[in-house]
C-alpha cells in the first residue's frame, strides 16, 4: 500500500482526541477535510476504523490494532522533531572533538568551562589524541571539529584557521642543572638523553625538520604518549626535552630548569580544523564561534 503519511496523522489525531473538532483545532484545519480524510483512509484500507456517535468517535476492533502502531510511530516522529528543536535552540546535544594535548591545555579548556557554564546539557566527547589521529577521524566524520597543533599536512577536504601560536623551550631536570647555566647549541643537546612525543606526532615531526635543518639527527631514548607526561620524566631526570613555554611554571615545577639554546626554535601554532563538506551542528557552530572569537595570548 501507497498510503498517504497526511492520512495516518489525521488518524491519529482524531483517535488521541476522540474528537473530529479537536483533531482539527490541533492540525489547524476545517472538520469536513478531516471526514473526508479520515474516509478516503477507510476505503484505502477496505475496514471502518471509527465508530460515530453524539459524544464523539470511538476506535473500532480494526482502529485499535492500527492506533497501536500509529501512535508508537507518531510518538517517535515527535520525540525526534523536539530533539532537533532542542538541539537548535542549544538545550540538548553533543559535540564530538579531537584535540591534542598541547592544543587542549592552550585553547580549549578554558573556552570549554565557559561552554558548559552557559549551556549545561550538551554532552561534550573529547577524544585527546596526535595531530594525525585527530585529521583522520575529522576525515571519517567521527568527530565534528579536531583543534591540533602544527605541523601538519592538510586534505582539500578539510580547512583550517589558526587560532593561535606558541613558542617552545628546552628543559632538564635537577641531574643536569648545570646544563640551564650556559648557552647550549642543539648538536650539544644531542650528547644528552631526549625526551619526545611518540615518532606519529606533529611536534616528533617538528623537532625532526629542525635537528635536520641544522644538520643533525633527532633520535630521543624515550618518547612519550601524551604531552602531559614530558614534565614528570623530565623533573625525574630521564633527559632532556622541549615543551611549551607555557607549560613551564617554576612555582609549579621547582625542579625543572630552562636551558638556553643558541638557536631559535620556531613558534608552532594551534589550529582548529573542520571537514569542508560538512554541516555542524548547532552546538558544535556555537563552540567554532566562541573559539574563533577569542582572542589568545
Amino acid at each position: 500500500m501507497n498510503i498517504s503519511y497526511d492520512h495516518y496523522k489525521v488518524f491519529y489525531y482524531v483517535a488521541k482526541y476522540g474528537s473530529f473538532t479537536q483533531a482539527a483545532e490541533a492540525l489547524f484545519l476545517n472538520q469536513p477535510n478531516l471526514t473526508r480524510t479520515v474516509r478516503l483512509l477507510e476505503n484505502e484500507l477496505g475496514c471502518t476504523l471509527f465508530i460515530r456517535t453524539n459524544k464523539g468517535v470511538h476506535l473500532t476492533e480494526d482502529g485499535e490494532r492500527l492506533f497501536e502502531h500509529i501512535s508508537v510511530a507518531f510518538e517517535h516522529i515527535q520525540a525526534g522533531e523536539e530533539e532537533i528543536a532542542a538541539n537548535r535552540s542549544l538545550q540538548k546535544g553533543l559535540i564530538t572533538i579531537g584535540a591534542t594535548e598541547i592544543a587542549l591545555r592552550i585553547v580549549l579548556l578554558p573556552i570549554l568551562n565557559q561552554y558548559r557554564k552557559q549551556y549545561p546539557n550538551i554532552r561534550i566527547k573529547i577524544s585527546n589524541i596526535s595531530t594525525p589521529q585527530a585529521l583522520s577521524m575529522l576525515k571519517d566524520g567521527l568527530i565534528d571539529l579536531a583543534f591540533v597543533t602544527s605541523p601538519f599536512d592538510l586534505d582539500r577536504e578539510l580547512s583550517e584557521s589558526e587560532l593561535c601560536s606558541f613558542n617552545e623551550v628546552a628543559v632538564c631536570g635537577e641531574s643536569f642543572r648545570n646544563i640551564s647555566n650556559d648557552t647550549f647549541s642543539l648538536s650539544q643537546i644531542t650528547e644528552y638523553p631526549i625526551i619526545s612525543m611518540g615518532a606519529r606526532t606533529s611536534t616528533y615531526r617538528f623537532y625532526s625538520q629542525l635537528f635536520l635543518k641544522h644538520g643533525l639527527a633527532f633520535s630521543p631514548d624515550i618518547e612519550a604518549a601524551t604531552a602531559d607526561q614530558i614534565m614528570p620524566l623530565v623533573e625525574h631526570n630521564l633527559g632532556i626535552s622541549f615543551v611549551p613555554e607555557v607549560f613551564l611554571n617554576i612555582n609549579q615545577n621547582e625542579g625543572i630548569y630552562r636551558i638556553n639554546l643558541n638557536e631559535d626554535i620556531p613558534s608552532r601554532s594551534v589550529c582548529l580544523i573542520k571537514k569542508r563538506d560538512r554541516t555542524l551542528s548547532p552546538p558544535a557552530k556555537e563552540l567554532e564561534r566562541m573559539v574563533t572569537q577569542t582572542e589568545f595570548e
